[in-house]
């Protein structure tokens, strides 16, 4: 009998490595793609789809459906088989509709889902190489770090400071420690220290792993949760349609049994006549299309919102939008390009200018001013320590080899950075990919201009153990093997660098102090980094891999000097505060900069002409109501950490705004939660902050979330607009029946006729407002409270008046035609065609609620709005001049005189409500406005 095997978290790293036939190297690239093809991609299985007929039976689970079914049947039985096949026929239309546009969304959903998905580090054939989770195998060497994602189950070989989020496995809240050793094979799944399970997040240090199960092998796989997911809500706006869609069934049905009664009671109408005009009243009172014109408008608002780089992960984000008051942004990498570039190197007798911008090597570093204790501008020639050959550099003032004190500053840069650059090829779109922190990144860009390989320099002298660095300490410390001994380096901020240093200022008392030195460069826009080495470091403990701040010495450290560097402005986040600023959204910058730094960077952003700067420390000796006095000022939290942006949102929802904030962080999750719009970045952003957002940028870029809420303004106008589309119009058909009811005459338009207007013309002249685009002055108003009524009183009047309007026309003209002595077929073909133009035409006004349209974007702005009118006056045409359609519908052809005076009648329609608007812009405060 064989031994049943040991579990994962039982047995050496080493000895599942020779059971998975992997390397600590990776698996070859053949290997890899060989066990893809028998294991499957690492995704868990997905809940099985929905049949088409399941979802097309779900169309009709709808109370607006239930009372034209019931009205349907209602009509076969009293003998009405024309009447009832018509109203069927519209609803069975609805449901396809339906169908169709849900079928939309499934499809939207699986590409956002796809924009959304996890990336992660592997090693094969020992080179990095960043690949999606799905294509992760067992065996695969797999390197993680803070924020990161844990795309499969893996058990850990390498960790550095380890702590792991596992509450979305064990219900645990707090960050649990790792180690690599064996465990019992008996040990608890919450206790497995060694194992890492997919689902889960990193949320400090580093860590290296084999992947041992995928997709539905994993822990997660196995209890059926899925590793992310957009979630469905229904929002507050959509409750609110449906309340109203259910408050107007209601009012509709009550209409339409008091209007039999009176009909039966009091004029004596034959039942069957009479029961046909109530359903007709019904029918026609139903805004049968409002569902589908919402559900549209909102999922084209979404899908561009997403064509322009933000990805909308929750619902409620596309309404907040158009309510934000304030934007709490991180500078590095939305306001700015997140590419830092080194401009300025501070030694200990000379001050250095750097050229050159992003990440490419190509720039020089030339002397940009001597100290006043330089004699001579002539520098002497350094050796650089453990290089293969003499550098390459570009100071102009040396003799062409790297000087010493530069050549120790660069040393330290490379030795005490993760980060690399890997090439892309010539015709990459970034032809050299960092993987790392940008500030890093900047440093090995600067070691390049200076003609120094980092890697030649990083084999030479192999790094023993490392501190990483974290935002509780502020430097990192690494320990590196050299000829003569063991050597520590270490950057971080300043304050925390210069303290640990012997004689941290320069020799003469004429020269400026280091501190001064790093407020001048500050005061330049500047982000600066200390450097400071360790010579023959001899620990008091073993060090194995790991250091603590605490064996670090706490002086005699040698100050190498500061480096410089900026993140530059991106080109379009200037003009992109601007709007926003002339749109009444304030921003508030959230940098971890210096507050002189911060204060540079805002001016150059146009935050304000002199921009006030709250600082980390300050925000902490705040209490709240001082700190909300002081947020109606500031324009930038500088030095700031995670934890301040929590209690920034708290504050400023206290006091009434409507929050938007941006993050990146594992730390930024709570403020992204807790903001009413959470914002993570897509490029740069980890998942967890992805996880906790609203909404997600994928680009990364200030102006996509201006554009965003540009669009979710957008999108609130439009379903605005489409409401005041089609109340009238359907009240307008319930008061010409009303009105033929109670003045006992015959009815002017017939109730299949009514089904035909609403199947025809509701959704038809409904959806090209979802496709309004936004015009300029929109991003001129303030934002709308959050708790505003959808329909303004303003509007609500506008929409009675309107459908009092459109009756009153559809009646005086079929009253008219009767006066003429034509037949009632012609008269009611008359009436229907009328009802129609002016809708046509109200479509028109519709586009500019607030404005008149008098002008030519206001008619050709949106071709999508002339597609529809061509396509409705095609199905008038077919309706009113072929004979089954006349049979069908009891319409007759018309003469072309009373076309004509069916399209003045439109237009004196459409004049008036311009009128009406007119009156009302009178009486009403003015709001910028602007034209389609």
């Amino acid at each position: 009998m064989e031994p049943t095997p040991q579990p994962w978290h039982a047995q050496d790293y080493g000895a599942i490595l020779s059971t998975l036939e992997s390397h600590p190297a990776g698996l070859s690239h053949a290997e890899a793609q060989s066990r893809l093809a028998t294991q499957g991609p690492n995704r868990l299985t997905p809940a099985p789809g929905v049949p088409w007929w399941q979802r097309f039976a779900r169309q009709f689970h709808n109370l607006l459906i239930y009372v034209l079914l019931f009205a349907a049947l209602l009509s076969w039985l009293s003998g009405h088989w024309t009447d009832g096949l018509v109203i069927l026929g519209v609803v069975i239309i609805n449901a396809i509709v339906g169908l169709i546009q849900e079928g939309k969304a499934e499809h939207a959903l699986a590409a956002i889902r796809q924009l959304l998905k996890i990336r992660c580090m592997t090693l094969r054939e020992g080179q990095h190489h960043q690949l999606d989770a799905e294509r992760l195998v067992t065996g695969d060497i797999v390197l993680l770090e803070s924020g990161d994602k844990v795309p499969a189950d893996l058990r850990l070989m390498e960790v550095i400071n380890l702590l792991v989020q596992e509450s979305a496995l064990t219900g645990e809240s707090l960050s649990i420690s790792k180690q690599v050793q064996p465990l019992a094979a008996e040990t608890p799944l919450a206790e497995r220290t060694n194992m890492l399970y997919a689902g889960t997040l990193i949320t400090q240090g580093r860590a290296k792993a084999v992947v041992v199960a995928t997709a539905d092998n994993t822990e997660l796989g196995q209890i059926g949760q899925l590793l992310q997911h957009v979630e469905p809500m229904i929002t507050p706006l959509l409750q609110q349609l449906e309340r109203l869609a259910r408050q107007l069934t209601t009012w509709i049905l009550i209409l339409a049994v008091t209007t039999f009664a009176f009909g039966w009671l009091w004029r004596h109408y034959p039942l069957d006549q009479l029961f046909m005009a109530a359903v007709g009243l019904a029918v026609a009172a139903i805004p049968e299309g409002l569902p589908a014109v919402i559900t549209i408008t909102l999922a084209i608002g979404v899908q561009r919102m997403a064509s322009r780089n933000a990805i909308v992960r929750r619902l409620p984000a596309v309404e907040t939008l158009g309510a934000v008051t304030i934007i709490c942004s991180d500078k590095t990498g939305t306001l700015t390009r997140n590419e830092m570039t080194v401009q300025q190197v501070a030694l200990p007798d000379e001050q250095i200018a750097v050229t050159g911008v992003g990440y490419s090597p190509q720039g020089e570093l030339n002397s940009a001013h001597l100290l006043p204790n330089i004699t001579s501008p002539k520098l002497t020639a350094y050796e650089p320590r453990r290089l293969a050959s003499p550098s390459k550099h570009s100071v102009s003032s040396s003799t062409g080899d790297t000087p010493d004190a530069l050549g120790a500053l660069l040393e330290a840069a490379i030795l005490c950075n993760d980060a690399r650059f890997e090439a892309q090829g010539q015709d990459a779109k970034h032809p050299h990919q960092l993987h790392g922190d940008p500030t890093e990144g900047a440093l090995l860009v600067l070691a390049a201009k200076a003609g120094v390989d980092d890697r030649q320099l990083r084999a030479a002298n192999p790094r023993l153990a490392e501190l990483p660095f974290e935002s509780t300490i502020g430097y990192m410390a690494t320990l590196n093997q050299q000829q003569n001994g063991q050597q520590l380096f270490i950057k971080g901020a300043p304050e925390r660098i210069l303290p640990l240093c012997e004689s941290p200022d320069t020799s003469s008392p004429q020269t400026p102090s280091w501190q001064q030195r790093a407020e001048n460069m500050a005061a330049e826009g500047l982000r600066i980094l200390a450097f400071a080495t360790y010579q023959n470091y001899d620990p008091t403990t073993p060090v194995a891999g790991h250091l603590a701040s605490e064996q670090l010495p706490d002086s005699g450290w040698e100050l190498l000097g500061l480096v410089g560097m900026a993140d530059p402005a991106r080109a379009e986040a200037r003009d992109a505060v601007a709007e926003c600023q002339r749109a009444g959204i304030r921003i508030l910058m959230i940098t971890g900069d210096h507050a002189v730094t911060a204060r540079a960077i805002g001016q150059q952003l146009g935050l304000a002409k002199d921009p006030i700067v709250i600082t980390g420390s300050e925000l902490d000796q705040l209490s709240e109501p001082e700190l909300a006095q002081r947020l109606n000022e500031a324009h930038i939290i500088a030095r700031a950490t995670p934890s301040h942006k929590l209690r920034l949102i708290k504050a400023l929802q206290a006091a009434g705004h409507v929050t938007a904030m941006t993050g990146d962080g594992v730390n930024d999750a709570p403020a992204l939660k807790r903001a009413d719009i959470g914002v993570a970045m897509g490029l740069h952003g980890t998942e967890a902050a992805k996880e906790a957002a609203s909404m997600v940028l994928a680009d990364d870029n200030f102006a996509t979330l201006r554009d965003a809420v540009s669009e979710g303004r957008t999108i609130y106008e439009n379903l605005r607009k489409a409401l005041v589309f089609l109340l009238p119009t359907n009240g307008a058909q319930a008061l010409v029946l009303l009105s033929a009811i109670l003045l006992g005459i015959a009815l002017p338009i017939t109730p299949v006729q009514i089904l035909w207007v609403n199947m025809v013309s509701a959704i038809t002249l409904s959806l090209p407002l979802a496709f309004e685009k936004p015009y300029p002055a929109l991003m001129l108003r303030p934002p709308r409270r959050a708790d505003e009524a959808l329909l303004s009183p303003q509007l609500w009047l506008l929409i009675v008046v309107s459908a009092l309007l459109m009756s009153v026309l559809t009646l005086g003209i079929y009253y008219w035609t009767v006066l003429q002595g034509v037949a009632l077929a012609t008269s009611r073909t008359v009436a229907i065609n009328t009802l129609i133009a002016a809708e046509m035409l109200f479509l028109i006004n519709c586009r500019q609620l607030e404005a008149h349209t008098f002008h030519w974007r206001a008619w050709a702005g949106n071709h999508l709005v002339w597609w529809a009118i061509g396509t409705l006056l095609l199905l008038q045409g077919v309706q009113t001049y072929v004979p089954l359609m006349n049979q069908l519908f009891g319409t007759t052809p018309l003469s072309w005189t009373l076309w004509i005076s069916i399209f003045l009648a439109a237009c004196g329609y459409y004049l008036a409500i311009e009128g009406v608007k007119w009156l009302f812009r009178r009486l009403t405060p003015a709001t910028p406005t602007g034209k389609a």
